[in-house]
């Protein structure tokens, strides 16, 4: 069974996705550079992928895997590739 993001909130320094599968994820805003220096109102301006997998910010620019967080991966486009 494949989890899926059903929803997300944002607290000062932190966002937390509710997961098919029951699970809470709370994720530091600090990990995803676009979204720590976004406004509050920036931030709640995302989207649920029409799968569940995925969530996007269209103003942002930034998309992040559910996959990945469960995974606790963070913003790889700052992060020197080896």
């Amino acid at each position: 069974m494949v989890t899926r993001a059903l929803g997300v909130s944002f607290a000062d320094d932190s966002f937390t996705v509710q997961l098919s599968d029951g699970r809470s994820l709370t994720v530091p805003l600090n990990d995803f550079p676009k979204l720590a220096t976004a406004t509050p109102a920036q931030r709640q301006r995302f989207r649920i992928g029409p799968s569940g997998l995925g969530l996007h910010w269209p103003a942002l620019d930034e998309d992040i895997s559910v996959a990945a967080l469960i995974r606790g991966v963070g913003d790889l486009t700052s992060k020197s590739r080896r």
